[in-house]
């Protein structure tokens, strides 16, 4: 079914993948790097013990891929291997994950509602049972609670006031699932903090895992989640994809202009800011008066409510997620010749990916100061 030249190309970006992943979990993890020096510098023994993250997390992915390679075969559509895309960004010294996800493209004609929600649904849910099953183990064999000092010593001194300026304060913002798996399976005298899992390989690979979960099953355009509700309101897909992608791009952009910020910087920030959200609806579908209007009420609703909440922010790093989505993705689904109704089975598939959903969705996945 497939060439020599194909298994061996998708293998070698899997095994490259794999590696580009060990190191970003390496400078996570264990705060080693290929660029260190001294105690930092990544070594052969940091290497293998960083595949305690990469491993974890590629094989989510790789059965989240999976789901939906074997689905496709199952009803005869025509796809590629999975494509995974390493994407480990140390050598310019910028955090990354390692990868920038895996994708498989269809190549055959899809022409059923139901081919369209199996293939979709399959993906996201058989990676989510894995990132479950690893995250239950994460929690359950949490390290001693001085483990931290391990990685950071400088806790243990009780002058300790915190990092200097210029050093990188992070953490992961939570979500109900890991909140909620925490509290049921993990000892609360050794559950880190948000800004400490980044060193706890399991938990950090799950909630990862959980982070692509949630993206693919946004309920938009012809993401997983999108493939979903087609099936579940075939007749109302367009409707909810573009109300959901609205609210997905209002909320990000909240903050962005304010009524209590230089008039200069606003005569500079208002058009620009009207003009990307004119852009991120280039593929909804609507009419170019109906594009600016939208464009011209989601900003003139966000300089409102800054005005009477001047401390509401949205997640601006979800604006770049946002336009892709908007701007080369599209939000539309493509069309089938018949709309027969799912059977229950399917319709309950649907209603577990939706909590699937919620219960995944971080509003602030990761959270820079």
């Amino acid at each position: 079914m497939y060439s020599k030249k194909e298994y061996l190309r998708h293998g070698i970006l899997f095994l490259a993948t794999l590696i580009t992943t060990t190191l970003a979990g390496a400078e996570w993890v264990y705060l080693k790097s290929v660029l260190g020096e001294g105690e930092s510098q990544l070594t052969w023994e940091y290497f293998w013990k960083s595949m305690a993250f990469s491993i974890p997390f590629i094989g989510i992915l790789l059965i989240h891929e999976l789901g939906h390679f074997f689905t496709a075969i199952y009803h005869k559509v025509k796809c590629t291997l999975p494509f995974f895309i390493p994407g480990w960004l140390g050598f310019i010294g910028m955090p990354s994950i390692g990868t920038f996800g895996a994708i498989i493209q269809m190549k055959g004609f899809v022409n059923s509602r139901k081919k369209f929600f199996d293939i979709g649904v399959a993906g996201p849910l058989a990676g989510f049972v894995i990132a479950l099953a690893v995250l239950i183990y994460g929690f359950s064999t949490l390290p001693e609670a001085d483990f931290i000092y391990s990685i950071h010593p400088e806790y243990a001194d009780p002058d300790f006031q915190g990092f200097e300026d210029g050093a990188l304060d992070f953490e992961l913002g939570n979500n109900l699932l890991f909140w909620g798996l925490g509290k049921v399976f993990a000892d609360p005298d050794r559950m880190p903090a948000m800004s400490e899992v980044i060193h706890y390989p399991y938990l950090f690979a799950g909630f990862l895992a959980l982070f692509f979960t949630a993206l693919n099953l946004l309920p938009i355009g012809q993401l997983d989640g999108g493939h979903v509700i087609f099936g579940l309101f075939p007749k109302r897909h367009k409707e909810i994809s573009l109300v959901a992608f609205v609210l997905f791009i209002g909320y990000a952009g909240l903050g962005i202009i304010s009524p209590y910020s230089a008039m200069e910087d606003l005569m500079l920030w208002i058009p620009l800011y009207i003009g990307f959200l004119f852009i991120c609806f280039s593929k909804s579908g609507l009419s170019l008066q109906n594009r600016i209007a939208l464009a011209l009420s989601i900003a003139a609703l966000q300089y409102c409510l800054a005005y009477f909440k001047p401390e509401i922010q949205g997640y601006q790093g979800w604006l770049f997620y946002g336009f892709l989505l908007g701007r080369i993705m599209g939000l539309r689904h493509p069309e089938v010749s018949g709309l027969k109704e799912l059977d229950g089975k399917r319709k309950l598939l649907g209603i577990i990916a939706i909590l699937v959903f919620i219960l995944c969705f971080s509003p602030e996945p990761f959270i820079f100061d």
